[in-house]
């Protein structure tokens, strides 16, 4: 068995290019949110388990903006994932590899990327069964080019990286480019302060803007 990543999710993923990166500290927000997302071509968001209306918000989006891939950020125990099942998230990520959290979606049958940073790291979640990996923090670690080193050894192997970390509309293209990056992760698109004052508008521009750099790099 191996965290599935099914061809389905993995084209939605890609179609979307962007899977924008929510905290939420009101879940009342969530179904405004993801319905400007939606509206201006990002299919697909990340919402971190760092607040206490996380889960509420996962749960309003999932029953009323079905079009949304909602998955889940910040997973870093086993049991988290039992909630975000239950609340039928599309698939969950984490900033780091954990084996207990790898096992336990295998367990369960559920998508799971963990963040890896090192050839180390690929391998440990390549053993246990992933093929979706999230590379965390991308910029950080050295960008486009510490991506395409990294991942040389094991391009044989077909594995999909979704980069976090520093991204934004200046280099996301070059991200968007490699054939391994299935999608970027992007924080930018709808910041924690820019949802708390419900700028709508404003967040609607950041996302037509980064819909149209990936119709403009992937066609």
């Amino acid at each position: 068995m191996n965290t599935i990543f099914t061809p389905e999710l993995k084209g939605k993923l890609s179609d979307s290019g962007v899977i924008a990166v929510i905290t939420i500290e009101d879940a009342a927000q969530a179904v405004p949110l993801a319905k400007v997302l939606i509206d201006e071509g990002i299919t697909a968001m990340e919402l971190t388990l760092r607040t206490e209306a996380a889960l509420d918000a996962l749960d309003a989006i999932t029953k009323d903006v079905p079009a949304m891939n909602a998955g889940v950020g910040t997973v870093l125990q086993a049991f988290q994932l039992d909630e975000i099942i239950k609340r039928k998230a599309s698939f969950a990520v984490a900033p780091g590899c954990n084996p207990n959290v790898i096992k336990g979606a295998i367990e369960r049958d559920f998508p799971f990327g963990p963040g890896i940073g090192s050839a180390s790291e690929i391998e440990t979640a390549v053993e246990l069964g992933c093929r979706v990996l999230k590379l965390f923090p991308a910029e950080a670690l050295g960008g486009v080019s510490y991506l395409k080193s990294l991942n040389a050894p094991y391009s044989f192997l077909d594995l999909n990286f979704i980069p976090l970390g520093g991204l934004n509309t200046e280099n996301m293209a070059s991200w968007l480019e490699r054939p391994e990056v299935l999608a970027i992760g992007g924080s930018w698109i709808a910041p924690k302060d820019m949802i708390n004052n419900r700028d709508w508008t404003g967040i609607a521009a950041n996302a037509r803007e980064a819909a149209r750099i990936v119709r403009e790099v992937r066609g």
